[in-house]
């Protein structure tokens, strides 16, 4: 039962939770500054994540890992989150948002093919998703030509680094408790990202009041919830397809914004999220067996 909620439940409630919160970070934006909003978001989550660990150690007296993994992971992880979210938060500004969920998710190709690299196996039937996912992505997010714009470079930028962030957390919740190293990879991308927003932004908290709902939500939902369900994924879920099920935030963005925001779905994007979810089931039918490690 834990494995099925790790490779299945997990990554799919995240990946809700990542199409809600598209609505609540475009109303934060117009308040606040890239940096400031994701630092804010990040050091949010930490410490609600410290609270919980600590409850957790002092009920359960739970292990961590070692303590020298815990920080190295922190490190790692948190640095690559934090440049990924950033490059995408700089490269929408300049892309249309469509095509800029198009080429940030194609992280769902590189997860396997870095996998490769270090030595895992990917089954056909996964890198068949993966394609057909792709596929899906296009119908889904690309309106028009696909002419290259100025920040596309910035996102796929962005779509490696999640990619080798993903890879990361694989090996690392080897080692080390999964909300632990979530905990210290949020302080690591928020103490970053509100150090660039005093050096490069004109950060001032007086603008949070203005958007504090959807702050909350971003912070306790998107980061907090999200992305720890991400890292408790990782533990045991084969990262290829972990990748698949996070790219469907794509489908569900589009979903929150026909229910949230009224907007009318295409008939090209309710063929995309077909195709999309096709590729889920596909990757999920049961064949050989395989661990963890893809």
């Amino acid at each position: 039962m834990k494995k099925y909620l790790n490779n299945l439940i997990f990554p799919l409630t995240a990946a809700i939770i990542w199409g809600i919160s598209f609505p609540a970070q475009a109303i934060c934006i117009k308040y606040m500054t890239a940096f400031w909003i994701n630092g804010s978001r990040s050091i949010l989550a930490a410490l609600i994540l410290l609270g919980l660990c600590l409850i957790r150690k002092r009920r359960y007296n739970y292990e961590i890992g070692k303590t020298s993994d815990l920080i190295k992971g922190s490190l790692i992880c948190g640095t690559l989150l934090f440049t990924a979210i950033n490059l995408q938060q700089i490269g929408i500004a300049d892309t249309a948002s469509g095509k800029a969920g198009f080429i940030t998710a194609l992280y769902t190709v590189l997860v396997p093919v870095i996998g490769v690299f270090l030595g895992r196996k990917v089954a056909a039937k996964t890198w068949v998703a993966i394609g057909i996912a792709v596929v899906g992505l296009y119908f889904l997010c690309i309106k028009g030509d696909f002419t290259v714009e100025k920040g596309d470079g910035l996102l796929m930028a962005c779509a490696v680094f999640f990619s080798v962030q993903m890879v990361m957390l694989s090996i690392f919740t080897a080692k080390v408790d999964p909300i632990s190293l979530s905990c210290g990879q949020f302080f690591v991308t928020g103490f970053l990202s509100l150090i660039f927003a005093f050096i490069f932004e004109d950060a001032s908290a007086q603008n949070i009041g203005a958007c504090i709902l959807p702050l909350l939500y971003i912070a306790v939902f998107s980061s907090c919830i999200g992305y720890t369900l991400q890292v408790v994924s990782f533990k045991t879920g084969n990262p290829a397809v972990l990748s698949l099920l996070f790219s469907l935030e794509s489908v569900f963005a589009v979903l929150a914004g026909a229910v949230i925001l009224d907007e009318r779905l295409s008939s090209r994007e309710i063929i995309g999220c077909a195709i999309m979810f096709a590729a889920v089931i596909l990757a999920e039918l049961p064949g050989k067996k395989q661990t963890a490690q893809g």
